[in-house]
């Protein structure tokens, strides 16, 4: 992608010695990844199913159960969804979601290098709970419509999601519309899929959580995740001290911020922030 304003040996090039930008593992290139890629592209979504077993998912459920305290704040949120905020800091157990390889892979074809995690939450819809509004997730970003992707984010059911229970809700190809068009009577899809699979859209996909007619709760886990050179939504470098990052990943670190965006946003003293681990 052309970078506008670069500056020929300066620009869009890694200056770093030290700390490398990641180069991505082989298990985030395959043919799988690229038809995800072209369905992604083509109705501004895709489902992968069975990515993380069902004893992950369980685990996940453990864990999470005694943080899921408080309900919504209102009706956007969910007056009836319970919501985890500040999950990294919390807990490891949704980290193998948020640096999964198959939705990196979709990451890397989408946004340029060192793209950031935006947002994590731990989302318990429960029974009763009525349909969220439709919206999309980068709207925040005030860039008129159409236009690319400026971010993009993936639901992970850790339940079923079933027609009943508030499966996520999908505009096909909305990804597409203008600024001036907002969800009527289009046709609308249902992200039925079993526990461990995860849905991955774009920033630009009109999209809300379903209604829950059941009589149990319905957990999800989302990462959400932007450009490089765009705010996050959530500022981890104020809510994850350094004995935490020093626990992730090297990807994980690389997306909640501990990366450069050539040639230098990100810097901490004029140097890469890994050096402030050491």
């Amino acid at each position: 992608m052309k970078i506008e304003g670069a500056i020929k040996d300066y620009t869009g090039k890694d200056l770093a010695r030290t700390f490398k930008q990641l180069q991505p593992s082989p298990q985030r290139q395959s043919a799988l990844i690229n038809q995800d890629f072209k369905t992604l592209m083509s109705e501004g979504y895709v489902i992968i199913e069975n990515l993380i077993s069902a004893s992950q998912c369980e685990q996940i459920k453990q864990q999470c159960a005694p943080l899921l305290k408080h309900t919504g704040r209102n009706t956007f949120e969910g007056e009836k969804t319970q919501r985890l905020y500040n999950v990294l800091g919390k807990t490891r157990c949704i980290d193998d979601l948020a640096d999964h390889p198959r939705i990196l892979g979709l990451m890397d074809l989408l946004f340029r290098p060192n793209y950031l995690l935006s947002q994590s939450q731990v989302i318990n819809i429960l029974p009763g709970e009525s349909k969220q509004a439709f919206h999309y997730d980068d709207s925040f970003y005030q860039i008129p419509r159409p236009r690319p992707p400026l971010g993009a984010a993936s639901i992970w059911a850790i339940d079923d999601f079933t027609e009943q229970n508030g499966a996520t809700v999908v505009i096909p190809r909305s990804q597409e519309w203008d600024g001036d068009r907002y969800p009527a009577d289009e046709k609308t899809i249902k992200a039925v899929m079993p526990a461990g699979s995860a849905i991955f859209f774009l920033g630009t996909t009109w999209h809300g959580g379903g209604e829950n007619q059941s009589n149990q709760s319905r957990l999800a886990v989302t990462h959400q995740y932007c450009e490089a050179f765009l705010r996050q939504q959530e500022n981890y470098l104020l809510e994850l001290d350094k004995d935490t990052v020093r626990c992730l990943s090297p990807e994980l670190r690389s997306l909640v911020g501990y990366s450069i965006y050539p040639p230098f946003m990100g810097m901490v003293d004029g140097k890469h922030p890994l050096r402030l681990l050491d």
